[in-house]
């Protein structure tokens, strides 16, 4: 898999138009969706600001290096720990959707302790540019009390149990293809795991497109 500006911004043009369409198809078919059809569209975005950070690399531009790649950490961060239980709250029963809530808030408590620090501490995220990938390293919040292996592990749980246990098939399986995607950069590409995780992430989002440009009578069975 070949990270650069170029795959960035194709996955951008790619994902933000027809996430948009989605959005829409799930307005009229079935709007517990909404909140799962956004996600192509924020994966979108993401590799977008992810196609401008490499821009100002070739430029030289540290400050439009630091802008963009706060933008891309946003989403990193705090982003998919909130939406991704939240989407999948709208798809459960009421009964069961107090569970996904709660996830939903435990995410942006993580993110939150995450993301802001960049803001008062600006050598905290550092930019690394490789052959074919970009490293996002530095200093995270929860360093001083856990090593970064449990924090990654706390933040990979948010993300993915709430889709794993969802009753709805199509999140479980989005879940089950995250969990696929975070195999590959576990085997194959730590060295830029957070870029390579988020990249995948967008890629497999192309299964959510597929849910909701199902036929109507599919995408409002029972979950």
């Amino acid at each position: 898999m070949c990270f650069s500006a170029e795959a960035s911004f194709t996955a951008a043009a790619v994902l933000v138009p027809a996430g948009v369409l989605g959005l829409r198809r799930a307005y009229q078919t079935d709007r517990r969706y909404l909140a799962f059809a956004a996600l192509p569209v924020y994966f979108g975005l993401q590799q977008l600001f992810e196609g401008l950070v490499w821009t100002g690399g070739l430029l030289g531009n540290a400050a439009s290096i630091e802008a963009f790649a706060m933008g891309y950490m946003f989403f990193a961060w705090l982003a998919w720990p909130v939406w991704v239980p939240f989407s999948a709250y709208f798809l459960e029963p009421c009964k069961r959707r107090h569970v996904y809530l709660l996830f939903s808030i435990v995410g942006a408590v993580i993110g939150a302790m995450q993301f802001f620090p960049y803001f008062a501490h600006e050598n905290w995220l550092v930019v690394r540019f490789l052959r074919h990938a970009i490293s996002y390293e530095g200093t995270v919040l929860f360093d001083f009390i856990m090593r970064r292996e449990a924090t990654y592990a706390l933040y990979l749980f948010v993300v993915i149990a709430p889709l794993v246990s969802s009753s709805n098939p199509s999140a479980r399986i989005f879940g089950f293809l995250i969990i696929g995607v975070v195999v590959i950069v576990f085997l194959f590409v730590q060295f830029a795991y957070i870029s390579a995780f988020c990249f995948g992430g967008a890629l497999m989002s192309a299964y959510i497109l597929y849910t909701v440009y199902r036929p109507p009578a599919l995408l409002t069975q029972p979950a």
